[in-house]
C-alpha cells in the first residue's frame, strides 16, 4: 500500500493500492517495447528531450517542493533546493550526454579498433524517500539519454511525488512506454529482476534493501548500482574562526532532518579545540533548530519523514545514552502531532555501544575526541561505511593528506555532504557499489562495444 501522511500532522491525506501482477508485467512489457524504439532515435534527439526535461522541473519546483513537504516533511526551501539540483543533473547529461557517447578510437597492436558506447536495455528503479526528486534524477536523466528504459519503483510514502516525475518526464517528450511509474510492493521487485527483460537495477536506501536487491540482481546476473547508508565522518584539524564553523558543519548536519546519507554524522574533533567546539555546537543546535512547519520558509527544524522513523531515532539515542554515552542536548520525542524530535547532540560515544557503528538516520550530531591526526582518521575509518567524509581545517596541504588516508567514495574539504551534476557520487564496503553523476554515472548501465577495425 502506497500513503500519503503528513508527518507534521500524522494526518492520513491518501491511500493507493499496489500495482497488481498483471499491471507489473504489462509495465514490463511497456519498457521492454519502449526500448526498441528509443534506443534508435539519435542521441541528439534524446539529449534535447531530457533537456526539455530540466526546463518543465524548473517550471513545477514550487508544486514538487509542496509535494516533498507534505509526504516526507522536508522543509518548503530544501524543497526548492532539491528540484534545483535536479534541473542542474538533466542540463547537464543534455549537454554533455552526445560528448559522453562519442565513439573512443583505440590503437591496438596490429591495427585499429573503436569503442562505441551503447545502452543495454530496460532498466529497474528502486527509490527512496529522503530525496524523492534528486534520487531519480541521478538514475533516470543519463539513462535516458545514452537510450535505457525505465520502470521506476518509488517509496511507498512518495506517490505523489512519483506521479508527478512521470507527468513532467511525458510532457517534455519522453514516450510512455520509456518512462513507467510502478506502485509495486518490495515483494514484488524480485520477480521484476527475474524477467530476463530487465537489464539491471539501481537501488538507493538501506543496508537491508541492497542486500536484497543485490542477491537478487547476482541471481539474475543483472547489473546492479545500489547507495546505500553512510556514517560519513568530519575530521575538524583546526579552524581560524570557530563560530563560522560550527555553523557550517552543524547546518551540513542537519540538512533534510538528517536524513541524508552523506551527511556529516560523526564529527571527529582534534582535542585542543574539542571542548570549545562541544560546548559551542550544543548551544547552536538547541538555540537554533527549533521545529516547526516544514511548510514555513522560517522553520529550521522539520519533522522526519514518519513516526516510525522518528520513534526509532530517538530510540537509538536513548540507547546510547544507556549503555553510557553523553547527552549534550535533545534526544527527545516532542509533545506535539507529527514525526518531531529534538535537534541532538552526543558525546563520549565509545566502540563498545551500537551507536559508534550504527547509522543514525535524524537530527543527531555524534561528536568524538581525537589526540592526534593518525587517531582522528583512525576513528573515521573504523566505520561498516564508506559513503562520503569531509576535513576541516587551514593548511590546505594537511587536508589533502588527510583526505587521501579516509576510507570513503568521496571526501570533501571545509564543506560537507555536496552533490553536484558533474561530480561522481558514490561509495565503498557498504555503503553500496557503482558510481552516480558524472561521467562516471552514464556509463553504469552502458554497453562500450569494441570494435577491431
Amino acid at each position: 500500500m502506497y500513503t500519503v501522511t503528513d508527518p507534521a500532522t500524522g494526518e492520513l491525506i491518501e491511500k493507493i493500492e499496489n500495482a497488481t501482477e498483471a499491471e507489473v508485467r504489462e509495465a514490463i512489457d511497456r519498457v521492454h517495447h519502449g526500448y526498441l524504439s528509443w534506443r534508435r532515435r539519435p542521441v541528439a534527439e534524446r539529449a534535447r528531450i531530457v533537456s526539455r526535461a530540466a526546463d518543465l522541473f524548473a517550471e513545477h519546483a514550487d508544486e514538487l517542493a509542496a509535494t516533498m513537504t507534505l509526504e516526507m516533511g522536508k522543509r518548503i526551501n530544501e524543497g526548492r533546493g532539491e528540484v534545483g539540483v535536479v534541473v542542474d543533473i538533466f542540463r547537464y547529461y543534455a549537454d554533455n550526454g552526445p560528448s559522453l557517447l562519442a565513439d573512443e578510437p583505440l590503437e591496438i597492436r596490429g591495427g585499429k579498433a573503436v569503442i562505441t558506447k551503447n545502452p543495454i536495455g530496460p532498466l529497474l528503479g528502486v527509490m527512496p524517500w529522503n530525496f524523492p526528486c534528486y534520487q531519480i534524477a541521478r538514475f533516470v536523466a543519463p539513462n535516458l539519454v545514452l537510450g535505457n528504459t525505465i520502470l521506476l519503483k518509488h517509496a511507498s510514502i512518495c506517490p505523489r511525488s512519483a506521479a508527478s516525475i512521470e507527468r513532467i518526464l511525458h510532457d517534455a517528450g519522453v514516450p510512455e512506454d520509456v518512462y513507467v511509474n510502478i506502485f509495486a510492493s518490495s515483494a514484488q521487485v524480485p520477480r521484476m529482476l527475474a524477467d530476463p527483460r530487465i537489464q539491471g537495477v539501481s537501488l538507493t536506501g538501506s543496508e537491508r534493501a541492497g542486500i536484497s536487491v543485490a542477491a537478487e540482481a547476482g541471481r539474475n546476473l543483472k547489473r546492479v548500482v545500489l547507495e546505500l547508508g553512510g556514517s560519513d565522518p568530519l575530521i575538524l584539524l583546526d579552524t581560524d574562526d570557530m563560530d563560522k564553523t560550527v555553523k557550517a558543519t552543524a547546518t551540513a548536519r542537519m540538512r533534510n532532518c538528517g536524513q541524508s546519507c552523506n551527511s556529516p554524522k560523526r564529527m571527529i574533533v582534534l582535542a585542543d579545540i574539542y571542548e570549545e567546539f562541544v560546548d559551542r555546537l550544543t548551544t547552536h543546535v538547541a538555540e537554533t533548530f527549533v521545529p516547526g512547519d516544514p511548510g514555513d520558509p522560517a522553520t529550521k527544524l522539520p519533522p522526519l519523514a514518519s513516526v516510525a522513523a522518528a520513534d526509532e531515532v530517538a530510540g537509538q539515542v536513548e540507547k546510547a545514552v544507556r549503555q553510557g554515552a553523553t547527552l549534550r542536548t535533545g534526544g527527545r520525542r516532542i509533545d506535539r502531532p507529527g514525526a518531531y524530535l529534538e535537534a541532538t547532540v552526543l558525546t563520549d560515544v565509545t566502540p563498545e555501544m551500537d551507536a559508534y557503528y550504527e547509522e543514525i538516520f535524524g537530527p543527531v550530531v555524534l561528536v568524538f575526541r581525537a589526540e592526534t591526526e593518525e587517531e582522528a582518521v583512525a576513528i573515521a575509518n573504523d566505520s561498516p561505511f564508506g559513503l562520503g567524509a569531509s576535513v576541516w581545517g587551514t593548511d590546505p596541504n594537511r587536508l589533502r593528506r588527510v583526505a587521501g588516508q579516509i576510507e570513503s567514495g568521496m571526501v570533501y574539504l571545509n564543506s560537507a555532504g555536496g552533490s553536484q551534476a558533474d561530480l561522481p557520487f558514490g561509495g565503498i564496503k557498504r555503503s553500496g557499489m557503482g558510481r552516480e553523476l558524472g561521467a562516471a554515472g552514464i556509463e553504469e548501465f552502458m554497453n562500450k562495444k569494441s570494435i577491431r577495425l
